[in-house]
């Protein structure tokens, strides 16, 4: 029975993906912030840790803790709406301390293991923002492309290891709490001179259309962990196969 390791795993995608893991046998460990343990049914393959991906201790004791792992999920990310002339730059670092130094910072951790083994998988989840840009989400953006190139890179270092590394690019996913989570973040970052531009966009993302479910990121990502020649990248949702297409 094979061991994934999931970030992220309160809500949206990375409990969807904990719950579809484990609906196939595999040993999850979950981890959050704050571990709850009413979000997943109990199971004698469920773990739940404690996890800051922001915090090096927080994520030496977690990987320490959670033992062998066969693949390592990057799921935990946060949201940001705003023009960039309304984003304070400190805002912007901790956008990056999560999505993008708290990926490459889990990654780190793993790979020793990985490597002396030589076997496992990395899988990074970031966005089809990256496939096609989007007003107002300028420097979300810019922390998912980043992730994009370094997964691409590390892919590559990784190949004498036999480790694989994969990316999974969801769409806009309405059913989750991300892009309420994210405009909660908005505070300021929508000065006056922009309200008719973000006016615009938010009457668009009302109106319907095809969009990712969570169930759709969860099987992308089993896709990732379980097939041998999967593409690097994997889209996820109607509205990303048809952007990767």
């Amino acid at each position: 029975m094979k061991t994934v390791l999931i970030t992220g795993c309160s809500s949206g995608f990375g409990l969807v993906t904990a719950q579809y893991f484990l609906d196939r046998d595999w040993k999850v460990i979950a981890t959050m912030r704050t571990p709850r343990e009413d979000l997943l049914p109990p199971s004698p393959h469920l773990r739940l840790i404690a996890l800051d991906v922001t915090d090096a201790d927080s994520i030496r004791q977690a990987v320490e803790a959670a033992g062998p792992i066969d693949v390592l999920v990057n799921n935990a990310g946060i949201g940001m709406l705003g023009a960039l002339e309304g984003t304070s730059i400190t805002a912007a670092r901790g956008l990056f301390e999560t999505n993008t130094f708290g990926t490459m910072a889990m990654t780190q951790a793993v790979l020793p293991q990985f490597r002396q083994r030589q076997a496992g998988v990395v899988i990074n989840v970031t966005s089809s923002v990256t496939l096609k840009s989007l007003p107002l989400l300028s420097v979300y953006t810019a922390s998912k492309a980043a992730v994009n190139a370094f997964t691409e890179s590390l892919a590559l270092e990784l190949q004498p290891f036999n480790v694989r590394v994969h990316l999974v690019l969801p769409g806009r996913a309405p059913e989750t709490s991300f892009s309420k989570n994210a405009q909660a973040r908005t505070q300021s970052g929508i000065p006056e001179a922009y309200a008719a531009l973000a006016q615009s966009v938010f009457a668009g993302w009302a109106q319907p259309s095809e969009v990712t479910l969570a169930t759709d990121v969860a099987a992308a990502v089993w896709r990732a962990a379980n097939e041998v020649a999967a593409p690097l990248r994997i889209a996820a949702g109607a509205d990303a196969v048809a952007l990767a297409a």
